[in-house]
């Protein structure tokens, strides 16, 4: 979805991307099409894993951290929400990208003119019924992107959001959902929703704009 859209993206921008994702195969499918692209096993949700991610880069400059583990898992209610499925959305959106910021802060601090993308949502930014697992968590994410960008003011690191709409992609209302059926119901009467690539051009756009901006 987002991710493979951003890696591609960059790539062509001439940045040597690592593309960090659970499904290695899809990784590597990514890689086989962009030389630019590098394939790494990365479960942001296991702290040995984002430990492991960090070892392979074996203390390579990190210039850009785009921040896109995220995910909705349920369309419940409050009133018969699962408090397992809010602790999974919860820490695959705010968890996870705090774990992997944290770990790379030293290296983003050591290239000395470095950014951080965070893709949030406009569930961060507004509420609606039955999203309350998913809302919660993005309005999280949001509190934290913005508490990062006040503790590292001063810093040469840059702070973005990029906060998304509707954007229809392969998966994520699948997931949601549970099926095809009600995945496309989310899409009706809807012209045309973003697209991957929509957002991907967004996070090259801010990446590639000077450090002073």
């Amino acid at each position: 979805g987002i991710g493979a859209a951003t890696a591609k993206a960059l790539a062509a921008e001439g940045f040597t991307v690592i593309a960090a994702a659970r499904r290695l195969d899809r990784l590597k499918q990514l890689a086989k099409e962009d030389s630019n692209i590098q394939a790494v096993e990365l479960d942001v949700t296991d702290q040995s894993s984002v430990d492991k991610f960090v070892q392979h880069l074996d203390g390579k400059p990190v210039a850009l951290l785009v921040n896109n583990a995220g995910g909705a898992f349920d369309a419940a209610p409050i009133q018969s929400a699962d408090p397992k499925i809010w602790q999974k959305t919860y820490e695959v959106n705010v968890i996870g990208a705090l774990r992997i910021t944290k770990a790379l802060l030293p290296n983003l601090r050591a290239n000395k003119s470095s950014h951080i993308v965070v893709v949030t949502s406009t569930a961060g930014h507004a509420v609606y019924e039955n999203g309350g697992s998913y809302t919660t968590a993005k309005h999280a994410e949001l509190a934290f992107t913005q508490t990062l960008r006040l503790e590292l003011n001063g810093e040469p690191i840059r702070i973005t959001e990029i906060a998304p709409g509707m954007v229809k992609t392969e998966e994520f209302s699948k997931v949601r959902l549970g099926s095809d059926e009600a995945a496309a119901k989310v899409y009706e009467g809807v012209d045309a929703p973003l697209v991957a690539s929509d957002i991907a051009e967004a996070i090259r756009w801010v990446a590639q704009l000077p450090a002073h901006v």
